[in-house]
């Protein structure tokens, strides 16, 4: 009898796990957000590291303006965070501006929108980075908008922000798995248009190499991927002899560029994962008086201004400015009540000699949002 009756408990808590199991498999399944029509909160119940945006089945930015109409007008007053990774760097402060620049254009069509942007004090204070999370959430701001360091910093703070009932938008990189929702680039592109250019340049053979961002950062890791792929797939008589990390920092990109010119004599280009890193390649390049093509990735107005002087020879844009307007739209239309994608794509283009003076507006097709009347 005391066998049975243990059988009969075992039994029960098996059919019980099962249950629980098959709840969560539900809710996993509803998480794709693959239409306008998917529901973004349910999406940060994913765990971390199982998403990436660039796999997902999201839309660009004008997809999402096209099935979701003006952005509706809210009944109360707005007020956003938006947290980037450090102001020293150009990219992060033209980020900011965006995102200033997306409010006030709402406020002027008649939404009572106000945004706070703030940064961590550098590129490496992970730490600093949420305690400014953390007192946005304290302050009951309405929506956060968060570029996180690394692909895990923020995470507390974003279900502290989930309980206390705040909408938290990703903004770019790195990744926040546990955010509903998503806006930027595809990283992997980012990588793929620079490999392309490159290779169409050195006839598709030769020694190249990549300079890696912060290891823990996913544009980072998906930049890299994209180049080494598209390489592998449409071009593979060009050899990557060298990848190496400077974690966005200028000096150290430029000691790793200058070993490699050395060790390398027939280097054809060098790949940075970003433009603050390509600048300080493209002054090892210099000094050595060698030609080696330079392309680095986000279109800061210093990479513009080089690539004008003919040293460095390539950027990826992907259009902070326009990335913060759009980041901001995006939260508006949640606190409106809207369903959107989990994934809203923003746009980007590879700018060179050809192309360095053509109005930004005219290469992605700019148009601000519309406001509902």
């Amino acid at each position: 009898m005391k066998r049975t009756g243990l059988s009969k408990a075992l039994l029960l808590i098996v059919v019980c796990s099962l249950f629980v199991v098959g709840c969560s498999t539900k809710g996993d399944n509803n998480n794709t957000g693959g239409t306008a029509a998917g529901a973004t909160s349910e999406a940060a119940s994913e765990p971390a590291g199982s998403f990436n945006p660039d796999e997902a089945d999201g839309v660009e930015f004008k997809v999402m303006r096209e099935q979701l109409g003006p952005i509706p007008k809210l009944d109360s007053p707005v007020k956003l965070g938006g947290v980037s990774k450090a102001f020293e760097n150009e990219y992060w402060r033209t980020l900011k501006k965006g995102m200033e620049t997306g409010a006030e254009t709402l406020q002027k069509a008649g939404i009572e929108v106000s945004i706070d942007v703030k940064a961590a004090q550098n590129e490496g204070d992970e730490q600093g980075q949420l305690s400014i999370v953390k007192d946005m959430i304290n302050k009951k701001y309405s929506a956060l908008l968060l570029s996180p360091i690394s692909d895990g910093n923020l995470t507390p703070g974003v279900e502290d922000a989930k309980k206390a009932g705040i909408p938290v938008i990703n903004v770019n990189d790195g990744l926040i798995a546990a955010a509903p929702n998503y806006v930027g680039p595809r990283a992997i592109q980012n990588g793929e248009l620079a490999a392309e250019w490159i290779a169409n340049k050195i006839g598709k053979e030769g020694e190249v190499a990549i300079v890696i961002g912060m290891p823990k950062a996913f544009a980072a890791r998906q930049r890299t991927a994209g180049f080494e792929n598209w390489m592998k797939e449409n071009a593979p008589d060009v050899k990557i002899v060298e990848k190496q990390n400077a974690d966005w920092d200028r000096s150290k990109a430029k000691d790793l560029a200058e070993t490699w010119i050395k060790k390398y004599p027939n280097l054809k280009a060098i790949f940075a994962n970003n433009d603050t890193m390509a600048l300080g390649v493209v002054e090892a390049v210099k000094a050595s008086g060698k030609k080696i093509l330079v392309v680095g990735v986000d279109g800061i107005g210093e990479a513009y201004e080089s690539i004008r002087r003919g040293e460095l020879s390539a950027t990826i844009d992907s259009f902070p400015l326009y990335k913060g307007q759009i980041a901001v739209e995006v939260a508006l239309r949640v606190l409106a009540g809207q369903k959107l994608p989990r994934v809203v794509w923003t746009p980007q283009a590879l700018i060179d000699s050809t192309n360095v003076d053509k109005p930004a507006e005219e290469i992605i097709g700019w148009e601000p949002a519309e406001v509902a009347q």
